[in-house]
């Protein structure tokens, strides 16, 4: 059984390797082509999480499940936050064929998957880039957006004043855009076209009163229902997109939140991000909309990105 560690996932699985399989792998789900189940996740102390996601790329496709863990205070310790495996069976005899680092993986098409749905929603013209949150993510997101978009601005926001600052230094020396620090969410979204909130925040940080018409959001920080990082506003305002309608619907929690104060439906979803890939479904439809995607992140995104890796030769 082979293993793929995380320097070999970081050195092979580039954006522009990524970005398409990720792409294929949507429209692929919500054409329901593919198999999976709702994750499962085991609450741990101390706002740790356990998660567990199976699913197969096909009837007879490869197939597995990712085990990871989310500890949140790694981030301080200098470590992923996010740690695991994703497993590979064989389509043809059922065996266990490949182990791959589940942090890097999911570093990386958590940022393509966004890529390709602002590419899908964000207006042609967009140019200038905010992102909430200064982690793995945030930097992820910077380099998967500047592989779709030609970025002229970066801004930054953080809790801390210091990171931000030290991170968009450091990713400015590397995009070679430039990219300043906000003291507040309000003055970093001022003058966005994407938006990436990619933060552990347990309540609303943006509101939809300080978003632009014409802006598009990727909403990627929470994967379960409980955090939410923007605001009942913001999701009435959008045209609102999900990686998975079973998903959001079960574990969106900023979707679930409006829900529950009676202001949004189920038709509030407009489509998944594969039936917009896919021309089913219209994505943005004039300058002016408000597009949400929310990102929960799927297993198949993770199956069809590690299969890559597997069987693909360097």
């Amino acid at each position: 059984m082979r293993f793929i560690d995380r320097e070999e996932v970081a050195r092979r699985l580039t954006y522009e390797m990524c970005i398409p399989i990720v792409r294929h792998a949507m429209i692929a789900f919500s054409r329901g082509e593919t198999k999976q189940l709702l994750r499962s996740i085991i609450p741990l102390s101390e706002g740790r999480l356990f998660g567990i996601m199976p699913g197969a790329m096909g009837t007879r496709a490869p197939f597995g499940a990712k085990l990871i863990s989310i500890f949140p205070e790694n981030f301080a310790r200098g470590i992923q936050s996010h740690q695991g495996l994703v497993i590979l069976f064989d389509p043809e005899t059922g065996a266990p064929v490949c182990a791959v680092d589940a942090g890097e993986i999911t570093a990386i098409r958590t940022a393509a998957a966004s890529a390709v749905a602002t590419d899908a929603l964000a207006r042609k013209d967009a140019r200038r880039l905010a992102l909430l949150g200064y982690g793995e993510q945030a930097e992820t997101h910077a380099r998967a957006i500047q592989k779709i978009r030609n970025l002229e601005s970066i801004v930054v926001w953080g809790r801390s004043s210091h990171r931000a600052q030290a991170f968009s230094e450091r990713m400015q020396a590397e995009l070679n855009v430039p990219i300043a620090a906000a003291g507040v969410v309000r003055e970093a979204v001022a003058d966005a076209d994407i938006i990436c909130t990619v933060t552990s925040a347990a309540e609303p940080i943006l509101k939809g009163a300080w978003v632009r018409p014409g802006t598009h959001l990727n909403l990627v920080g929470s994967s379960y229902d409980g955090p939410a990082e923007v605001d009942n506003d913001l999701v009435i305002r959008s045209r609102f997109i999900a990686d998975s309608r079973e998903g959001v619907l079960n574990q969106g929690a900023e979707f679930l939140r409006a829900k529950a104060a009676g202001l949004i439906r189920n038709d509030h979803i407009v489509a998944e991000i594969g039936q917009v890939l896919a021309g089913e479904i219209e994505g943005r439809r004039s300058p002016e909309d408000i597009t949400v995607y929310k990102s929960l992140g799927h297993v198949v995104q993770d199956l069809a990105t590690a299969w890559a890796l597997y069987s693909q030769h360097e």
